[in-house]
């Protein structure tokens, strides 16, 4: 079964994401208290837990948030979804993929350079919130 394993925010852009125990998403605008909640398109990013696995194989100290995601699934085989396809986080959130991917910035992230690869541009998902709610580790996902 699909579920949450992790909720990461951040307080600035640019800086590392730290998991959290819970997060509030709010409708239309992101997580609260997070750096990238904002009237936009990418108001939440997704990660696959398993693609994260990955990328510890060679980078073992990575933590979770190192990506700057927000929320990390497990289960879930998120290079299936499409622009336009909802997800049921627990009880309430419904988010929408509104992005697939992203560049890294400057040429490459912190683990581009220490990996020679990044997940981000080619895994990562984005979402905008339709539906907002609180959400946790364990909470199941939905597509």
């Amino acid at each position: 079964m699909a579920h949450v394993e992790a909720v990461c925010t951040s307080a600035k852009k640019g800086m590392v994401k730290r998991e959290q125990p819970k997060v509030l998403f709010k409708t239309q605008w992101g997580l609260e208290e997070d750096a990238h909640a904002g009237d936009w398109h990418r108001q939440v990013s997704l990660l696959a837990g398993e693609s994260i696995d990955n990328v510890k194989r060679v980078l073992p100290s990575l933590k979770n948030g190192a990506f700057a995601e927000n929320i990390i699934t497990r289960g879930l085989d998120l290079t299936r979804l499409k622009i336009g396809d909802r997800l049921r986080i627990g009880a309430s959130v419904i988010l929408e993929i509104t992005q697939i991917g992203k560049e890294c910035h400057n040429a490459g992230c912190a683990i581009k350079k220490a990996t020679g690869d990044c997940i981000m541009p080619r895994e990562g998902l984005f979402a905008r919130v339709i539906q907002g709610g609180e959400a946790k580790a364990g909470d199941p996902i939905v597509v």
